[in-house]
C-alpha cells in the first residue's frame, strides 16, 4: 500500500512539473505570435575595438573566445570522473560541453569578419548549449525520460530557429529560445529540488553579467581607457557561466 501511494505522489509531482513547462511553453508561443518581428541590426556587427594583433583581425573579440573552448574541455575532462550517471543526465552535459567548444569556435569566427553570414555559426552553437543545459536540469530535475525526449526537440528547435532567422530575417523565434530557457531554468531551480544549486545560480548570474557587458560594449571600452571592450568581456562572463556548469559536474 505504502508503494502504491508513493508511486502516486510521484506521478502526482510529475505531472504537476510537466504543467508547468507546457504552461510556460504556450506562453512563450503566444508572446511570439502577438508580436512584431525583429530584424537583425547591421550596426549590432560594428563593435567598439576593432583593433588587429597578431594578424588576427578584431583580435581581443576573436581570442576572448578561447575560454569556451577551455571550459568545456574541462567539463569532458570531469566527466571522466562521473561513470554513474544516467544517460539522460550525461547527454545533456556532454551536449552542453560540446556547445561550449563550438561557441568559442563560431564565435571566433564570426569575429573574424562580423557580418549575418558568419553570425549563423555563432548562434548554431549556442543554441547547442541552450538544448544541452535545459535538457541536463530538466533530467536532473523533472524527469530523465522528458529529457531524454526533450533533446533533441531541443536540438531541431535550436537549428530552426537560426535557419528561420537566416532565411527571412526574423529573430523572434531564436530569441524567444534564448531567454525563454534562461528565464525557464530559475524557474525549475526555485520549484524543484536537485543537486548543484549554488552551481546553477552562479551560472544564471554570470550569465546576466555577460548580457550587461554586452549591452555596454563602447562605454567598458572607453571606461577601460581602450584595455578591454564590453563585447570582450561577455565573452569571458559566458565561458565563466559554463565552467560553473563544469564545477557542478566536478563538485555535486
Amino acid at each position: 500500500m505504502s508503494t502504491d501511494k508513493s508511486s502516486a505522489s510521484e506521478q502526482q509531482i510529475f505531472a504537476r512539473r510537466l504543467r508547468l513547462l507546457l504552461g510556460l511553453a504556450v506562453f512563450m508561443g503566444l508572446t511570439l505570435l502577438v508580436s512584431q518581428p525583429v530584424a537583425q541590426p547591421l550596426e549590432y556587427h560594428r563593435f567598439a575595438d576593432q583593433r588587429a594583433a597578431l594578424a588576427i583581425a578584431n583580435a581581443a573579440n576573436v581570442l576572448s573566445n578561447l575560454p569556451f573552448v577551455v571550459a568545456g574541455m574541462l567539463g569532458f575532462f570531469w566527466m571522466r570522473l562521473k561513470p554513474e550517471l544516467a544517460f539522460s543526465v550525461r547527454a545533456g552535459y556532454v551536449t552542453f560541453f560540446a556547445g561550449l567548444i563550438l561557441t568559442g569556435i563560431g564565435s571566433g569566427y564570426y569575429h573574424l569578419a562580423p557580418d549575418n553570414q558568419t553570425l549563423i555559426w555563432d548562434r548554431l552553437a549556442m543554441t547547442v548549449c541552450f538544448a544541452g543545459l535545459l535538457s541536463l536540469v530538466i533530467a536532473e530535475r523533472i524527469d530523465l525520460r522528458m529529457a531524454a525526449v526533450a533533446l533533441p526537440f531541443l536540438l531541431i528547435t535550436g537549428a530552426a530557429t537560426v535557419a528561420y532567422w537566416a532565411w527571412v530575417d526574423d529573430l523572434r523565434p531564436y530569441l524567444m529560445l534564448q531567454f525563454g530557457a534562461m528565464l525557464l531554468l530559475p524557474v525549475i531551480i526555485l520549484r524543484t529540488r536537485g543537486t548543484g544549486t549554488r552551481w546553477l545560480w552562479l551560472a544564471l548570474l554570470c550569465y546576466l553579467l555577460a548580457k550587461v557587458t554586452e549591452m555596454t560594449d563602447e562605454p567598458l571600452y572607453h571606461l577601460t581607457e581602450q584595455l578591454i571592450s564590453g563585447h570582450s568581456l561577455k565573452h569571458v562572463a559566458s565561458a565563466m557561466s559554463g565552467l560553473m556548469i563544469a564545477l557542478k559536474l566536478r563538485y555535486s
